[in-house]
């Protein structure tokens, strides 16, 4: 199997950097033993002007059949004679692929250590490969790869070039040339794709290939309009792990989103922010905001009601002054994420005694989230319908009744300081509602009223002089000596808490 990668520059920026970006030397050929061969790169041209790295892949078909053990993909009497002649040592396929997520690995994470600046950096690219499997020919393969800015093309190969008539095989002569990539993405694109096209994996897939794809396919699978059969292939058609693996994407895709349009559009500065110097994005700042009112209020044990994916609950988790940490939140979803961005797993038994992930809607009482000094609603309530509002009021401050609730919501006057957002929208899709300062305040000071609490507010990010923050944050404090309205037996007064 044989692969190519090249790459242009000048004496300025010499061609040769390819060489610190794959961390292997233009001078010194490179050979490494693999579970079904040896894999070689070298560089038949390396100056400043051009360079090209080649991988070259020699399979052993006796190693690859003992590596097995005999697992063969059917029980064909021709089966143990398939494994022996077939197109392994010409054609790319998942071997290819492995090779390169082993030959390359620490470029297709985009580390460099000896030049840091170099992964981040875009440069002309060509890949060339002359032989690989494409079961649904070369419309597929400019399917797949003209979406992530490759210019394709895609010959097929004739099946015997002296007779014509017999048409055209499954493969094709592969050539992509693109100006606004990088290595790493590069190689990633082709450590996914080059088993999609072939259809075909040598080895078990199992759960894990989920991660793999997810981990290659990070900034660039979550909006491919081929996705679903990226996926598929790629898990050799096993649905469970395809569909976790689409359900994963989904999430991915509806959190960038949600950076966007909440963590940069909703994190904006003052346009007088220096330039040169980063700015703090809002979801920082706002986490720094909620941290600091629980450190005043001293609470210990902490609700992050709507926890999502669990970013406050990690923030969370590094302080060790919060010795009870509980995420709730409805999705499930949601929760496998957060799960694995916490890495309940691996964590230790003294850490993983301090935290919960648990599922629960915030419109119904729930008796396990009692007895908390402190809940948080951060971001949450513009997601729910106006008319549900009352129920989660009731939860949290009615049932629940936590000493200290922390609730912030985008504010919708500072929406004008953003040309990006079009007048009249919303900063994310899902938002039900964004309220103006005084409409928060209005409703916060009848929800005090209601259950016994008193409340102050905060703004969260530049305070605008005409406009007031980008967020807004009120700190609800239960009053000394009262129980709230719904009375010591904790029953709802109102048709709404009834309801509830």
């Amino acid at each position: 199997m044989f692969l190519t990668i090249s790459t242009t520059g000048n004496e300025q920026h010499p061609a040769t950097d390819l060489g610190f970006l794959l961390h292997k030397h233009p001078d010194n050929p490179f050979s490494t033993g693999l579970s079904y061969g040896t894999a070689h790169v070298l560089y038949p041209e390396a100056t400043a002007e051009r360079c090209t790295a080649a991988l070259l892949v020699e399979v052993d078909p006796v190693a690859l059949v003992r590596r097995s053990k005999g697992k063969g993909r059917g029980g064909a009497p021709d089966a143990a004679l398939a494994q022996y002649v077939n197109d392994r040592p010409y054609a790319a396929s998942s071997l290819l692929a492995v090779a390169i997520g082993s030959v390359f690995s620490s470029a297709m994470k985009g580390q460099c250590n000896a030049r840091p600046e170099l992964p981040a950096e875009t440069r002309p690219l060509r890949v060339e490969v002359p032989a690989l499997p494409a079961r649904g020919g070369p419309d597929l393969v400019r399917a797949l790869f003209e979406p992530l800015g490759w210019t394709v093309t895609a010959e097929a190969v004739p099946l015997d070039e002296r007779f014509p008539e017999w048409g055209d095989s499954r493969y094709v002569r592969l050539e992509l040339v693109a100006e606004g990539l990088t290595v790493a993405e590069a190689l990633r694109h082709l450590y996914v794709l080059l088993p999609v096209l072939d259809d075909a994996k040598h080895y078990w897939v199992s759960s894990d290939e989920v991660d793999k794809l997810l981990r290659a396919g990070e900034g660039w699978l979550p909006d491919h309009p081929e996705q679903k059969l990226i996926a598929g292939r790629y898990l050799s058609r096993r649905w469970s792990l395809t569909r976790e693996a689409l359900e994963r994407l989904e999430l991915a895709r509806l959190a960038e989103a949600d950076d966007i349009a909440v963590e940069e559009i909703d994190n904006a500065v003052d346009e007088e922010t220096d330039t040169e110097e980063k700015p703090v994005p809002l979801a920082v700042l706002r986490r720094d905001a909620i941290l600091a009112a629980l450190h005043a209020s001293g609470a210990s044990r902490v609700l992050d009601l709507g926890c999502g994916q669990g970013q406050l609950v990690q923030a969370l988790l590094k302080d060790t002054r919060f010795t009870e940490i509980v995420g709730v939140d409805v999705s499930m979803r949601a929760l496998t994420i957060a799960s694995r961005r916490l890495k309940l797993d691996r964590m230790g038994e003294r850490q993983a005694e301090r935290v919960r992930l648990v599922q629960g809607s915030l419109a119904y009482t729930d008796r396990r989230l009692k007895g908390y000094d402190a809940a948080v609603l951060s971001e949450v309530i513009e997601h729910l319908d106006l008319p549900r509002l009352p129920a989660l009021e009731y939860a949290v401050f009615g049932s629940a009744r936590p000493r200290t609730v922390l609730v912030t919501t985008p504010n919708v006057e500072y929406n004008v300081r953003w040309e990006s957002l079009p007048a009249g929208h919303s900063r994310h899709g899902d938002h039900r509602f964004e309220w103006t300062r005084e409409e928060f305040r209005s409703w916060a000071r009848e929800v005090a009223g209601r259950h016994g609490y008193d409340v102050e507010f905060t703004p969260v990010g530049l305070d605008d002089p005409e406009v007031g923050p980008p967020t807004q944050m009120a700190v609800f404090t239960l009053a000394t000596g009262t129980t709230g309205t719904t009375g010591t037996t904790g029953t709802p007064n109102t048709k709404e808490e009834k309801a509830a």
